[in-house]
């Protein structure tokens, strides 16, 4: 399995972090994006340096880089996630605006009608928001936002981050023991 992530600016960027982390530990192919202010969070909520994040990937591309693999249709892959997902890439993606790496490499993963999971973080939400993600989910896209589950008793952030992250991974069917499942 090889899957993209796309890890944008918005608060969060730990949910990016462990994603990365639990893939490696399943040997999972990853292809990671970061945006410019993903890596301005990533040093004001973490303790984790650009290089160990990308050390974290099999492969890298930054998110100017237009002629990236994974800008094409071609670039043979299982699906992306978007984790954290800022508002402005939910409205690039939501709108076409392919501006970005992260945009674009989403819109293709629409197109070729692959699994697309946005794990959006806002708010409030506005109508705005709520519309995008609508325009979205109507083409199947999964809007995730990072909503604890608290039946799991929860006793730490590791552990909230951790059944956003295994919420993901159920999507695409790949094991893991993040989380408690509800009656076990």
């Amino acid at each position: 399995m090889k899957l993209v992530i796309g890890i944008t600016g918005s608060t969060g960027v730990i949910y990016g972090v462990r994603i990365l982390e639990v893939l490696k530990k399943c040997n999972i192919q990853t292809h990671v994006v970061i945006t410019e202010w993903a890596k301005k969070c990533l040093a004001m909520e973490t303790d984790y340096t650009i290089e160990q994040l990308k050390s974290l990937a099999t492969e890298y591309s930054d998110d100017t880089n237009m002629a990236s693999g994974i800008s094409s249709g071609t670039f043979k892959h299982d699906g992306m996630i978007v984790i954290p997902c800022s508002m402005k890439t939910l409205s690039a993606v939501a709108n076409g605006y392919d501006e970005t790496l992260v945009a674009r490499a989403a819109g293709v993963t629409i197109k070729e009608m692959r699994k697309l999971i946005l794990v959006t973080r806002e708010t409030p939400l506005s109508a705005i928001h709520l519309e995008n993600m609508l325009k979205l989910a109507r083409l199947g896209v999964v809007m995730m936002p990072p909503v604890p589950g608290f039946y799991t008793k929860p006793k730490s952030i590791d552990e909230i981050v951790d059944f956003a992250v295994g919420k993901c991974l159920d999507i695409f069917d790949i094991d893991h023991g993040l989380y408690k499942r509800w009656g076990s």
